[in-house]
């Protein structure tokens, strides 16, 4: 390659392109577009020595989170920096929440901003690990591999990481579908988001300028977990988790304010391109989008809203409606941005926001295993920066046993005090305080 474009490292995955939308409906905003964190709390000071050496080979391995993210033309692309840059940062700071939020609200322009940084957050109470990502990057699966990186001390092992794929996984599974089969499958998804806009999202956001994202996050005890996990599987399936903890939302958000305009709730969650427990890729966005939507008239009776999302989950399915959007995905990445994130977010029936709230959970099993550079790792926190509506995400995780609901939110379309009462009704619907029935002899 010469001349002006020496320095392309790698073309955007198509994929990608979805969450580079959004990260640019969050700029306009004038907030610091789609940054993410994974945060592990540890028992102690790790060996600083050995996470700085870690993370320079993950750097050496992968160029591309320490690239510049930037547009030729119509693309983007991810470039070579013209100079290196550190992306290992450590703070010592009074309170380790606060130095979150000051680093997710982090404001820079797109090409500045490192894809990929470390902050090692030192308190007297505690030390926290957080990792930082824009979403264009990788996608949560993705960012937790490269915890797993950090905290494998084989070296063997680590080479295992990120195997040789060929391609993005969206490209390689369209290519399992004829042209005509694309086609229809893209009409298909076309009809399902009309469908869905027929009815009008319940947004809950004040009409306030965004200002700053705030975040509370609330730790249950292991009972408590192991009640909500015995209730997820009985009220929406064995692999039905994200159903019931948007459900319950749904439902909550409702008796917040039931006056609230709108006609259902509508919500957006992804599912995985990936092979189960690959180790990879790191990089790129291998999801898929699907929605969780239900009227009001639902909410009031649980067993019947839950059996609705199992419904709708389930057809989604027989229906292939999932990989459907790959190819409105593929041909999407090719709308101007603006363009691509007004369809990513507004109702083509009535123009206003389609999402209720956003939503995300993720499980940790194998990296509840391990330790990171000589340190336990006693928690996890996850966190996202949000578009505006709807303001709100409620993005849990379950660690060692313990379930951690984390609500991200933008002030001052919400304040502290409407989350509170909100968890409050959370804890509540979610631990389902109205059943009878004795749910301990039921089988883990």
């Amino acid at each position: 390659m010469s001349g002006k474009n020496a320095d392309i490292l790698q073309a955007l995955n198509p994929a990608d392109y979805f969450t580079l939308a959004m990260d640019e409906e969050i700029r306009a905003e004038n907030m610091p577009g789609s940054l993410c964190g994974f945060a592990l709390e540890l028992g102690c000071q790790p060996d600083v020595a050995l996470l700085t050496e870690r993370i320079e080979e993950l750097r050496q391995r992968f160029p591309l989170i320490q690239a510049s993210l930037q547009q030729r033309g119509n693309r983007f692309y991810w470039c070579k920096r013209e100079n290196e840059e550190a992306i290992f940062f450590q703070h010592s700071c009074d309170d380790a929440q606060a130095q979150l939020e000051v680093l997710l609200n982090e404001k820079q322009t797109r090409e500045k901003i490192l894809p990929l940084s470390f902050h090692l957050i030192n308190t007297s109470k505690n030390c926290v690990l957080l990792l930082r990502w824009i979403h264009p990057l990788c996608d949560a699966v993705g960012a937790n591999l490269m915890l797993q990186y950090l905290c494998c001390d084989d070296k063997a092992q680590r080479q295992a990481f990120d195997t040789p794929e060929n391609g993005p996984l969206l490209n390689q599974q369209l290519k399992r579908f004829s042209l005509w089969q694309k086609i229809k499958l893209f009409f298909k998804a076309k009809r399902y988001i009309s469908d869905l806009d027929k009815q009008r999202s319940i947004i809950h956001a004040r009409d306030k300028t965004p200002e700053k994202l705030r975040l509370l996050s609330y730790r249950l005890t292991e009972e408590q977990t192991r009640k909500i996990n015995r209730l997820a599987r009985k009220q929406a399936g064995l692999t039905g988790a994200s159903l019931y903890y948007i459900g319950c939302f749904m439902r909550v958000l409702e008796k917040m304010n039931p006056e609230q305009q709108g006609d259902a709730y509508c919500v957006p969650y992804a599912f995985n391109l990936r092979k189960q427990k690959a180790l990879a890729p790191l990089l790129g966005n291998h999801v898929g989008a699907l929605f969780a939507q239900a009227s009001r008239d639902l909410l009031n009776d649980r067993e019947k809203l839950f059996a609705h999302l199992k419904q709708q989950n389930m057809q989604v399915m027989r229906q292939q409606l999932d990989y459907a959007f790959l190819p409105v995905m593929w041909a999407a990445s090719y709308l101007p941005l603006k363009k691509h994130g007004e369809n990513l977010r507004l109702s083509y029936e009535h123009e206003s926001e389609r999402s209720s709230f956003w939503f995300s959970h993720v499980s940790l099993p194998e990296l509840a295993k391990q330790s990171l550079c000589n340190a336990e790792i006693t928690g996890f926190l996850h966190l996202c920066q949000i578009s505006s509506p709807p303001a709100i995400a409620l993005l849990s995780c379950e660690y060692r046993g313990q379930l951690n609901l984390s609500y991200n939110y933008i002030e001052p379309l919400f304040d502290k005090e409407w989350i509170d009462r909100l968890h409050g009704l959370m804890l509540e619907e979610l631990l389902d305080e109205t059943v009878t029935q004795d749910l301990s002899d039921e089988v883990e």
